[in-house]
C-alpha cells in the first residue's frame, strides 16, 4: 500500500515540475522577444482618401500618405512603403526593423504585425481625421 502512495506522489511531483519549467520556457521565450525589438512609433491617420502616417521615432521617413483600397492592404517598414515581396535586406542599427500591413477599413484600421513588433494583430476604430499612435508594443498615447 505504501509504495503504491509514493508512486503516485512521485508522478504528481513529476507533472507539476514540468509544468512549470514549460511554463518558465514559455515566459522565457516571451521576454526575449519583447527584449529584441527596437522601438518605433508612427501616428496613424484616417483621412477621407486613404491613410496618413507620421513617424515619431524609428524610421528613416517623417510622413506618408497614400490612398488605399478597403480590401488591399499597404506594407509598411522602416524606410516607409514597401511590397511584402520587395522587403529591404538593408538594416540600420539607428532605426527599428519592423514590417507591418496597414488596411483601412469602414470603421477604422486594421494592422498585421510582421516583422518587428510584439502584435500581430491590431485593429481599432478611428473616425474620419481620427488619430492614434502604435508602437513595437501596439497602441500607445499620442503626445
Amino acid at each position: 500500500m505504501k509504495t503504491k502512495l509514493n508512486f503516485k506522489k512521485l508522478i504528481s511531483n513529476t507533472l507539476i515540475a514540468l509544468f512549470i519549467l514549460t511554463a518558465s520556457s514559455e515566459l522565457v521565450a516571451q521576454e526575449k522577444k519583447s527584449n529584441d525589438l527596437k522601438n518605433f512609433k508612427v501616428v496613424v491617420e484616417k483621412t477621407d482618401n486613404g491613410i496618413k502616417m507620421q513617424s515619431v521615432e524609428g524610421s528613416a521617413w517623417i510622413d506618408l500618405s497614400f490612398s488605399i483600397n478597403n480590401d488591399r492592404p499597404q506594407a509598411i517598414d522602416e524606410y516607409g512603403m514597401t511590397e511584402l515581396n520587395k522587403i529591404s535586406s538593408d538594416k540600420d542599427s539607428n532605426l527599428a526593423d519592423f514590417l507591418f500591413t496597414i488596411t483601412k477599413t469602414e470603421n477604422g484600421i486594421v494592422l498585421k504585425g510582421i516583422e518587428g513588433t510584439a502584435w500581430t494583430d491590431l485593429s481599432f476604430s478611428l473616425l474620419e481625421n481620427g488619430k492614434q499612435a502604435i508602437d513595437q508594443f501596439g497602441m500607445t498615447k499620442l503626445n
